[in-house]
């Protein structure tokens, strides 16, 4: 069979199980939490607040509305780094699933996508919130919104298969990750604008900061798309959704090729 018209038919077969086990990896996260759901919310306002005060004031970042700024940032940042982080050890964390009875391994990378795409959907609530407090004028720009999310869900979804694969194999990933990422954060733009901050002085690498490094171009199009009024590059758009497609398809291939072995790789 096809190997993409399998990956397709067992998202089919498979989706009363993700909707199941999404809804109880929620459950336990919350289980033993006084304040339940609602640390969901509190993690990003509270980092939002910190790197404002540090940033904004201490700092004096001028970009407008700043806190809504950096709370678009650490929502985006959070949902693409919760999930690559968490993708290279996950067949190892289900190793007594996996091991015992057939399940597509991307079944389980997905699952793992809508646990954070929940929580981040209730974070950019918050921000809807927020656009009215801070009195944010609400355009048809919002709606450009939709093709920045799913370039996002494709580049991390591709990204997630690569790092579940050789996350099988390879043990320290997991610690080259939190170095990598940590990095990659402060390259992305979520507590500055890249264009402001760098590109008066250093133009071309700015451009490379800001287009080549896909996050921080997604980051920047939804902030344009929310804060400030703007239509996304869409010929940047364009290479990124070409890019993460052949990313997707390459990794569900490496991944359906090989997922017989994972159980003996770890």
């Amino acid at each position: 069979m096809n190997i993409y018209r399998q990956f397709f038919e067992d998202l089919k077969k498979y989706k009363s199980y993700m909707v199941y086990a999404t809804k109880s990896e929620l459950k336990s996260e919350v289980a033993d939490s006084y304040l339940n759901w609602i640390w969901w919310i509190l993690e990003p306002f509270c980092l939002m607040l910190v790197y404002t005060f540090i940033f904004g004031m201490i700092f004096n970042r001028s970009e407008n509305y700043y806190p809504l700024f950096v709370f678009i940032g650490l929502t985006i940042w959070n949902f693409f780094s919760a999930n690559v982080k968490k993708s290279a050890p996950i067949v190892r964390r289900y190793k007594s699933i996996v091991s015992r009875v057939y399940l597509p391994k991307v079944v389980l990378l997905i699952v793992q996508m809508l646990t954070t795409g929940f929580k981040m959907c209730v974070s950019l609530g918050i921000v809807v919130v927020m656009m009215f407090f801070f009195r944010v004028k609400l355009t048809y720009h919002i709606f450009f919104l939709i093709p920045g999310m799913i370039v996002l869900w494709l580049l991390t979804f591709g990204l997630m298969c690569f790092e579940m694969h050789y996350g099988v194999y390879i043990e320290d990933l997991t610690k080259v990750n939190d170095i990598v990422i940590r990095l990659i954060f402060y390259l992305t733009g979520i507590i500055f604008n890249i264009d402001q901050r760098i590109g008066k002085t250093y133009p071309q690498l700015a451009t490379v900061l800001g287009k080549c490094n896909p996050v921080a171009y997604l980051l920047s199009s939804m902030r344009n798309s929310l804060i400030y009024n703007q239509a996304p590059d869409w010929l940047w758009m364009l290479i990124w959704l070409v890019l993460s497609l052949f990313l997707c398809m390459g990794g569900v291939r490496l991944v359906y090729r090989n997922e017989n072995n994972y159980v003996k790789g770890i």
